[in-house]
């Protein structure tokens, strides 16, 4: 049985080019599903946030449009209500790596908000990537990447194959014109080796020991992947 950090949004908002504030949080799917993988699989997980406050889940992403009819919003439902951790999170500034088997960043446009600035979040990062262990980075979660700077100005992150939320798929989503910035342009802005698969099929790429995912559809996929890393 293995330790999991998650490292989650602590934003229930996104401020957008214009000043106004976007509701959001996590997305429900992006921490339930993969929770349900690492949980059946007998392991254990631990949530942090900025500050330890409770991470609120995106409203929108509880509805039925969202997951594929009102049978797989009742699942996400059901889920999010079994996912105690969620309501004890300890502080990102306190997290340790080392105490970890694996480190999952679960996305939603909260992390734009907060974590893409957080140098706790970026230290921790930075850490977690040079340990060898399993890394996963699904969605917007990505934007957390912006924060491991490295001491003359770069990123650690500059060179690997990785994807996030696609400009494409934040445009159909209708929010590409109204974000002050989109993150596939600015994980490209750091060196990052930006992968893209179809707009909201399932897409994961794998480069050394981080693994991350395109959207929601790949949570899933990103959390079998990251347990076969585990089970290694």
């Amino acid at each position: 049985m293995a330790e999991i950090l998650f490292v989650m949004t602590g934003a229930d908002h996104w401020t957008l080019a214009d000043g106004t504030r976007h509701p959001t949080g996590f997305w429900a799917e992006e921490a339930v599903t993969p929770y349900e993988v690492f949980t059946r699989a007998g392991h254990r997980v631990t949530v942090a946030t900025p500050g330890g406050v409770v991470p609120t889940v995106d409203r929108a992403s509880l509805a039925p449009g969202a997951n594929g009819g009102q049978e797989g919003a009742d699942r996400i439902a059901a889920g999010l209500a079994a996912f105690e951790e969620l309501r004890h999170p300890i502080a990102l500034e306190d997290a340790d790596p080392d105490a970890y088997a694996a480190v999952f960043y679960p996305g939603g446009h909260g992390p734009m908000e907060d974590l893409a600035v957080n140098p706790d979040s970026g230290r921790l990062l930075a850490r977690a990537l040079a340990s060898g262990r399993p890394l996963g980075v699904v969605c917007h979660a990505p934007a957390s990447l912006l924060a491991a700077t490295t001491g003359d100005g770069g990123n650690v992150f500059s060179g690997y194959r990785l994807t996030g939320f696609t400009n494409a798929e934040e445009t159909q989503a209708g929010l590409a014109e109204r974000a002050a910035w989109l993150l596939q342009d600015r994980l490209v802005a750091i060196g990052a080796d930006f992968r893209e698969g179809e707009p909201w099929a399932p897409f994961v790429v794998t480069d050394r020991n981080l693994l991350t995912g395109q959207n929601p559809a790949s949570s899933g996929p990103l959390a079998e992947e990251l347990l076969s890393r585990l089970a290694a």
